[in-house]
């Protein structure tokens, strides 16, 4: 494998997908005929890209050993060598510095990138072996995306459409546990230890029903009545149609790799492509 591949890899872009999150704004405020709010977005979604991929390879820059020895991660460019740790640090600094370039002239970006940094370190240094505060922290780094994508540009959140990404990304973060827990112990993580398979059944079951609350309230709310009409109504049903097809894949030992999983069944991507249909019907 050539160098530049290795460290396309340890970059992990296909992990990019997650920050997708602060395009929500933009989708449902209906302002992606504003320019300058749109060149706004994006560079905050190229900002979040660069240190989202810095904070992986500190990750793997501290785990290499312990990857060294695993079953499948082993095959990561340092674990397996592929990329020298000088190197790997060189790069990651180079893209913590190309993210805070890409905010520095927003000073609420800043300090959301800030925070999405500290958590993540802080998850990585110790914290991701306390059950629920690791998945905890995965999700409030979805919601420092939603709010990069909303706050930061100027865009007022929705309480709805925050609770929403909130519940989603706590559901999607304990299905991440939940297919994890299918593997053999030795490919397990140590937190595991922390989490029976019912109890899991139990978080997954318990923010999937808020997902759907929260986005039920939000489609029929009189503020989104107003800016998309009746038709965001019947996403609902696409929506939970959605939730639950990633639940049975979960449980049939997918979901580890959410932003994968996501783009690899035909019925998700279905159900996905009905809601932007939908959705943007509701505007044309």
């Amino acid at each position: 494998m050539s160098l530049m591949l290795s460290l396309v890899r340890l970059m992990r872009p296909h992990q990019w997908l997650k920050n997708v999150f602060v395009f929500a704004g933009l989708m449902f405020s209906q302002s992606w005929g504003d320019g300058p709010l749109v060149a706004r977005i994006l560079l905050t979604f190229a900002a979040f890209c660069c240190v989202s991929s810095a904070v992986y390879i500190l990750n793997d820059w501290r785990d290499r050993a312990s990857d060294a020895l695993h079953p499948t991660k082993f095959k990561r460019p340092l674990a397996s060598g592929a990329v020298s740790v000088p190197m790997a640090l060189s790069l990651a600094g180079v893209l913590f510095m190309a993210g805070a370039l890409l905010a520095v002239n927003n000073r609420v970006l800043l300090l959301l990138l800030g925070l999405y940094v500290v958590l993540n370190l802080a998850y990585s240094w110790g914290l991701k072996h306390v059950p629920v505060v690791d998945v905890s922290i995965i999700a409030t780094g979805f919601m420092l995306r939603l709010l990069a994508g909303t706050l930061a540009v100027g865009i007022p959140p929705s309480r709805w459409l925050l609770l929403t990404g909130l519940f989603i990304a706590l559901f999607l973060g304990f299905s991440k546990r939940k297919a994890e827990s299918f593997h053999d112990a030795q490919r397990q993580r140590a937190v595991m230890e922390g989490y029976p398979s019912s109890l899991l059944d139990t978080f997954m079951a318990t923010t999937m029903t808020a997902t759907i609350l929260t986005y039920s309230l939000y489609a029929t709310s009189p503020e989104s009545q107003m800016q998309h009409g009746e038709r965001l109504v019947y996403t609902v049903p696409v929506v939970i149609f959605g939730l639950l097809r990633y639940a049975y894949q979960v449980h049939q030992g997918r979901g580890e790799d959410v932003s994968r999983d996501l783009l690899r069944d035909p019925w998700i991507m279905l159900a996905l492509g009905a809601w932007l249909l939908i959705f943007l019907g509701a505007h044309f």
